[in-house]
């Protein structure tokens, strides 16, 4: 399915920290309440089209801080060949011996990140790896009964929702803290984004989730926000949702794009005109 553009209209809300009066909350509601969800291993066609298996994992993840590396450092220690593939280069290059050492980082312009083996991610497992293919940090933490946001690079946790800060002055000369929650569309990569050979954030392919994304990521959401932060964003978008299906109720197509994303609303379209076909159960 072809991509939607990126410059789409969209509805945001603001709302003032409840845990800090000095930081206001200003939320992409066209795309927290859209129905993405990851679609890794089930029609995720990865970033680079050589390389499909890949997901968005083919770069290597680079760290946020220094809490962010050693983080991950804990769990590398923790992970054992049965669940990570590329266990034995990580921990010594795969040559073993007396002067072994931990290499699954490497630098990338003087900044630390995860190293690439193999043309991606060293913590990846490919197809055929007894584990299962995927993130083997993901994977360990599932089975630990931990929440990914706990082991994972931040920036992989993260996408594809975008988080940023940006310091407001207001006319009387006071200031606030401005934290937007959106989406992390191509422009989030930098210049580079334009050249990905398919990207889900804006493809209907992936606008397939049974819940909305404020739903379906809210660990994500908690960690980026807090809790009571979160819990204001849940009214902002169910409030959104009914909305949506007063539009929808109306027959009131022309104001359904400004309220739905466009992927997810053409991700939609293509499920009615199946199950409308002649001979399909509707």
């Amino acid at each position: 399915m072809a991509e939607v553009p990126l410059d789409i209209p969209r509805l945001w809300v603001e709302f003032t920290d409840p845990g800090d009066a000095g930081q206001r909350y200003r939320c992409d509601l066209t795309w927290l309440t859209s129905s993405w969800t990851c679609i890794f291993g089930t029609g995720c066609q990865g970033i680079y089209a050589d390389r499909p298996d890949d997901g968005c994992c083919t770069l290597g993840a680079h760290f946020t801080e220094k809490d962010d590396y050693r983080r991950v450092k804990a769990v590398a220690a923790d992970l054992g060949p049965d669940e990570w593939q590329f266990h034995d280069i990580g921990h010594d290059g795969g040559h073993g011996g007396a002067l072994a050492r931990a290499s699954w980082t490497e630098l990338e312009d003087g900044v630390r990140k995860t190293r690439v083996v193999d043309g991606a991610c060293i913590f990846l497992n490919r197809p055929g790896f007894p584990a299962g293919a995927g993130c083997a940090l993901h994977q360990h933490a599932v089975v630990k009964g931990l929440p990914p946001t706990s082991l994972k690079p931040e920036v992989c946790w993260q996408l594809p929702i975008r988080r940023t800060y940006r310091t407001v002055e207001q006319a009387d000369q006071t200031s606030y803290l401005e934290v937007s929650i959106t989406e992390y569309d191509r422009r989030g990569w930098g210049p580079g984004g334009h050249d990905l050979d398919w990207y889900c954030s804006g493809n209907p392919a992936a606008h397939v989730g049974a819940e909305p994304v404020f739903r379906s990521n809210e660990a994500e959401l908690v960690e980026l926000m807090g809790g009571p932060a979160y819990t204001q964003l849940v009214l902002r978008c169910e409030a959104h949702l009914r909305a949506v299906t007063a539009a929808r109720r109306s027959g009131n197509r022309t104001l359904l794009p400004l309220l739905v994303h466009p992927a997810t609303l053409a991700a939609q379209d293509t499920r009615d005109t199946a199950t409308s076909k002649p001979g399909r159960p509707r």
